[in-house]
């Protein structure tokens, strides 16, 4: 009896498994699998005996371990038992060993999206395509599948951004497609699609029988029908590559949006360095010491040898005995990393008594959400 089912897992992709897709891997195995053995084992994961069925397929892989019809269903049992590590397993050793079968790569890209690893769902439907391009279900999951990335990107940029109204409609919208291609599952186009040996069937029963020629001429009606249905599906079946185009789109959107996010953020922080850095140069140039010494965070790098007090009264010696202080910032080039941030500059010094024109390097920290200098080194 042909039967198939198309599950939907909670990423929202299409689980393909049917009878007649075991039935065509036939031609691929070193040895065919017995038709009762995998009407036993089919059974008996219909009736969600899975244990069972589990056992009754390992006895005869013991016997046939390269055989890829019962290989697959394996694959599909542990996926049932939730064992996604060992189906992923199946799965990627058939990808291996019959890399023309696309449903092996399509059944991959569904246990990888029910993890969140999209990226790697992608690569596995991009190879089921490329083995059967007119893998429809492989063109639909590929359209979740970059629906899913468009939404991180988008909560990311949110994230960065929370007032970002194009962000948060392009997020509804995204998530109003992926619950569109999430509905409902016609089983008749899973067995269309994934069966192909289907019509065979039905014509070779009424045959042998010697139906009277109205039946007969009733049957083909019925398979003209319903071969015309999912044709016209085939070509509505343009709306899952709409919408891969669609997602695809809107991800590149969310990820340029919230790049741009990070470099505003980052020269945000930038500028907030060099407000600190002007802030303490104009202090030595003002003379006020309070201001100067306040510029330099509490756990300061001291010179070797030397306490926080004698480095200061040190400071305030060499400010207070000028009569004139100027200290200009020229050429400043900020590395970020973190809460700790690097300034590289030209410091013209000019006093009434000395001139300097030298290469000087701050090293910054962040604390209590103020820039603190934490080293001083005379240099590049």
């Amino acid at each position: 009896m042909l039967f198939a089912s198309r599950h939907t897992f909670n990423s929202g992709l299409r689980y393909v498994w049917s009878r007649a897709l075991i039935l065509s891997l036939a031609g691929l195995c070193a040895f065919p699998v017995m038709a009762d053995e995998l009407s036993d084992v089919s059974q008996l994961l219909r009736a969600g005996q899975h244990g069972a069925a589990l056992a009754k397929a390992d006895a005869f892989l013991n016997k046939n371990p390269r055989d890829a019809q019962m290989r697959f269903l394996k694959g599909v049992i542990l996926t049932e038992q939730n064992k996604s590590a060992e189906a992923i397993t199946i799965f990627s050793k058939l990808t291996d060993d019959y890399p023309t079968l696309p449903e092996p790569y399509n059944n991959l890209a569904v246990l990888y999206a029910s993890s969140g690893q999209y990226e790697k769902a992608r690569t596995a439907l991009d190879m089921a395509i490329r083995t059967n391009p007119t893998y429809a279900t492989a063109y639909e999951n590929l359209g979740d599948v970059h629906a899913k990335l468009a939404s991180q990107a988008y909560d990311k940029a949110l994230q960065l951004d929370n007032s970002n109204v194009g962000a948060k409609s392009k997020l509804t919208m995204v998530r109003t497609l992926v619950g569109n291609t999430n509905g409902g599952t016609n089983p008749k186009v899973a067995v269309v699609a994934a069966a192909p040996l289907a019509p065979a069937k039905v014509e070779a029963k009424p045959e042998p029988k010697v139906e009277p020629k109205p039946v007969v001429k009733e049957a083909p009606k019925v398979e003209v029908k319903a071969e015309a249905k999912p044709e016209i599906k085939a070509e509505v079946k343009a709306d899952p590559k709409a919408a891969q185009k669609q997602a695809q789109k809107l991800e590149a959107e969310a990820k340029r949006e919230a790049k741009a996010k990070v470099h505003a953020a980052e020269a945000a922080e930038r500028d907030q360095v060099m407000n600190a850095v002007n802030t303490w140069a104009k202090a030595w140039s003002a003379r006020d010491v309070k201001a100067y010494l306040n510029a330099y965070a509490n756990d300061f790098d001291l010179p070797a040898g030397q306490s926080r007090k004698t480095w200061t009264d040190e400071r305030r010696a060499r400010i207070e005995d000028k009569a004139r202080i100027s200290v200009k910032i020229e050429t400043p080039q900020v590395s970020l990393n973190g809460n700790t941030a690097t300034v590289k500059f030209r410091q013209i010094y000019d006093s009434d008594r000395t001139k300097a024109n030298s290469r000087k390097t701050l090293v910054m920290v962040k604390q209590s959400g103020k820039w603190h200098i934490k080293q001083e080194r005379a240099g590049s």
